[in-house]
């Protein structure tokens, strides 16, 4: 890049972006889940089977942006039953609202790991800024794939009743936290 940046300088111009590399997410490794306190008397855990979307990433400048989709319907407790309960009007609402989202355009560094993305999460239309804290950020090549391909995980915690799905608050706890495991292959 600094070599071709130079013959430009002669000619006088020089390109100083640098082109983001593009991700698409691999949905076989990538899921989202949550946790909460059930009735003060255990941690309960579920998570969300289909999980989807794009990421971009210039290393060089330390940025990028990234969407992730989240179908509401695929939620997993491991019960028919309750998955049934939160996919209805009463929570998610599912058939109303298909699409979970998180979009971000901040990302933060320290030297070459992810460390936080802030951005928008979306629930039953209701947008609210999150922080995102990155716990594993990993790049490289996977043979797997024969493409380059980048992992996280990160954790954040929101307040249900302010996305719509605070329903038994609070016995059933309001503050809910959030995870993401994420792996993504370069295109």
């Amino acid at each position: 890049m600094l070599k071709k940046c130079l013959l430009l300088l002669l000619s006088g111009a020089c390109l100083t972006a640098v082109a983001a590399d593009k991700y698409l997410v691999d949905q076989e490794h990538t899921f989202s889940s949550f946790e909460y306190r059930h009735w003060g008397l255990s941690l309960q855990r579920g998570r969300f089977d289909k999980n989807s979307g794009s990421i971009e990433l210039d290393m060089e400048n330390k940025t990028g942006s990234l969407q992730i989709n989240i179908d509401a319907d695929s939620i997993n407790t491991g019960s028919d039953k309750f998955n049934q309960i939160l996919r209805s009007e009463s929570f998610f609402h599912a058939e109303k609202y298909p699409k979970i989202s998180f979009l971000s355009d901040k990302m933060i560094f320290n030297e070459d790991k992810l460390v936080q993305v802030e951005g928008d999460l979306t629930i039953k239309d209701v947008t609210r800024k999150v922080i995102v804290d990155i716990t594993q950020f990993e790049c490289r090549f996977m043979i797997l794939y024969l493409k380059r391909a980048c992992g996280a995980n990160g954790n954040t915690r929101i307040l249900r009743s302010d996305y719509g799905v605070g329903r038994y608050v609070p016995f059933v706890s309001d503050e809910v936290t959030l995870s993401f495991s994420v792996e993504a292959i370069r295109e």
